[in-house]
């Protein structure tokens, strides 16, 4: 992360075209010949869940980590799979368990 650089933020942030009340997305940039690499950090209620990484010019994302009571996990290619029910939101780690945070 430290090379990039914040790029903007969002509060009740969107995901996979879903607003999600409570869910911070945090952006940042960087120049990576003549693409830009772009990292998202989002956190849920005040708590880091996940962030993902690709370039600004793919629809998704190539690459993500989930965060659980146990630290990051391992990156994992694509996106995040998260099930959005009302006011909950859910994540799933790369190992199939799907955390609440």
């Amino acid at each position: 992360m430290t090379t990039y650089a914040p790029h903007r933020s969002a509060l009740d942030a969107e995901f996979e075209g879903t607003i999600v009340p409570g869910l911070r997305a945090d952006f940042y940039r960087r120049a990576d010949g003549d693409r830009i690499a772009s990292v998202g950090r989002y956190s849920y209620r005040g708590r880091d869940v996940l962030m993902a990484w690709g370039y600004t010019d793919e629809k998704h994302c190539r690459q993500h980590a989930v965060r659980s009571v146990h630290g990051w996990s391992a990156v994992a290619d694509g996106c995040p799979d998260v099930r959005l029910d009302g006011d909950s939101f859910e994540v799933r780690t790369p190992d199939g368990e799907w955390l609440r945070p």
